[in-house]
């Protein structure tokens, strides 16, 4: 059955449930087994009155069978629209632009999809539960919220009158398996030779920034570097949004931000950060600095918190370099520029850059030494070590791999200092 087909069948069968039941006197149990009755009836009824009909449906198989079931149930009591597309598990990312534009993302592809709400009350409806579910609120006094679900998701919504288009969601969905390198290495985005270096650099205790732009894949290859993180270390995690799965530490604490409101004042990515130094880690990793919180993240790795791990949205590992500065002119405006470049250079021994490339393919396209600061030329001076190369394309796919530059490694301290990495040369 074609998605076409498994719209209209969950339409259908939301019908002729409001139409024949009193919904409000079943709980879930009872609603869902409706439901799958509902759906057989239909089966059966087919089969002697449209050829064409029971060949669709008698094909459902058990998992088509379930998301349908589940579907029809989260239009009823659940997120309407908005469940369907989230019981999807292709389903990447979910945009909804008001009642009747609704995008969403599959393997790296966006695409409009054929759901709509029935009116802006109905889709208004299903964002308030949405935010009700993570003990939020929206509304035209607040009309802006960020939160996350139960699940990992990452969500934002928008209602009007900020949001001209009505309501306007976007929530970005996270695989529940933990990424590991080797599954980087199978998706392209590096090459086993590089996830070597990678492993010697983490074990070395570098301090390591990745980098890209939106969607790029900084998170997910954060999660993958942190299986490298030894399990002895104790490990701070600070976050947005819970979005890290650091699964082989054992002293690990996750921290969190938390929103103001009332009279609560909020605490802030730059509180954590401040209070983490007090609990003793060996590692501190930063799901991301996107402000002020970056001057206390460069002084971190600068006083004994070697190791320390963070991402930050840049469309270049020079970029990103200048980002840094700018954020940490926020939080010590007046601060000259030389020291921040001082204190960058000090902080920051590699950038890992990725990037989104125009056939939706995720890879790492740079990695890049700090090597350090340019005292005459007032730069921080910075050594390619591995960049991407593209050597073709087949079938509307972007072919090449990193390669090794033919710079070599200036700040090898760390890795000759280290058990595993001594003698290595990169």
């Amino acid at each position: 059955m074609n998605e076409s087909s498994r719209i209209n069948l969950i339409a259908q069968l939301k019908t002729e449930i409001h139409q024949h039941v009193d919904l409000t006197s079943m709980n879930e149990e009872q609603l869902r087994e409706y439901i799958a009755k509902t759906l057989d009836d239909k089966t059966s009824w087919a089969k002697n009155n449209s050829q064409e009909a029971f060949i669709e449906l008698s094909a459902l198989n058990f998992k088509d069978k379930r998301f349908v079931i589940d579907s029809v149930y989260d239009s009823i009591r659940g997120l309407g629209v908005l469940g369907q597309l989230m019981n999807d598990p292709s389903v990447t990312e979910i945009m909804v632009n008001g009642p009747k534009d609704i995008f969403v993302e599959k393997a790296g592809k966006l695409m409009k999809s054929e759901l709509v709400f029935d009116s802006e009350k109905d889709l208004r409806i299903v964002v308030d539960k949405v935010v009700g579910q993570a003990k939020r609120q929206v509304n035209e006094s607040e009309p802006i919220v960020d939160f996350v679900l139960e699940d990992g998701s990452r969500v934002n919504a928008v209602i009007p009158p900020v949001g001209l288009n009505g309501s306007v969601v976007t929530i970005r969905r996270f695989s529940k398996d933990t990424m590991t390198v080797d599954k980087l290495i199978a998706y392209g985005s590096i090459t086993p030779e590089v996830a070597e270096i990678l492993r010697l650099l983490v074990k070395a205790r570098y301090n390591i920034f990745v980098s890209g732009g939106t969607g790029s894949g900084k998170t997910t290859f954060l999660n993958a570097l942190s299986n490298y993180i030894p399990k002895t270390d104790r490990v701070i995690t600070i976050e947005d949004a819970a979005e890290l799965q650091i699964k082989n530490v054992d002293n690990l604490v996750r921290l969190q931000t938390k929103n103001a409101s009332g009279d609560n004042k909020g605490v802030s990515i730059r509180d954590l950060i401040r209070s983490s130094l007090r609990m003793r880690p060996d590692r501190v990793v930063v799901g991301e600095v996107r402000g002020a919180e970056a001057l206390d993240m460069l002084q971190a790795m600068n006083t004994g918190h070697d190791g320390s791990l963070s991402t930050g949205h840049a469309n270049s590992s020079c970029d990103m370099l200048s980002r840094l500065e700018t954020m940490v002119l926020q939080g010590a405006d007046g601060l000259p520029l030389q020291a921040i470049r001082q204190q960058i250079a000090s902080a920051v021994d590699i950038i890992i850059h990725l990037s989104r490339l125009w056939d939706h393919s995720r890879r790492t396209v740079e990695i890049v030494e700090i090597v350090g600061y340019d005292h005459i030329n007032n730069i921080i001076e910075t050594n390619t070590l591995y960049e991407f190369r593209e050597t073709g394309v087949v079938n509307e796919k972007i072919q090449g791999s990193l390669v090794r530059t033919e710079n070599p490694m200036v700040k090898t301290d760390k890795l000759q200092n280290s058990k595993e990495g001594r003698g290595i040369i990169i």
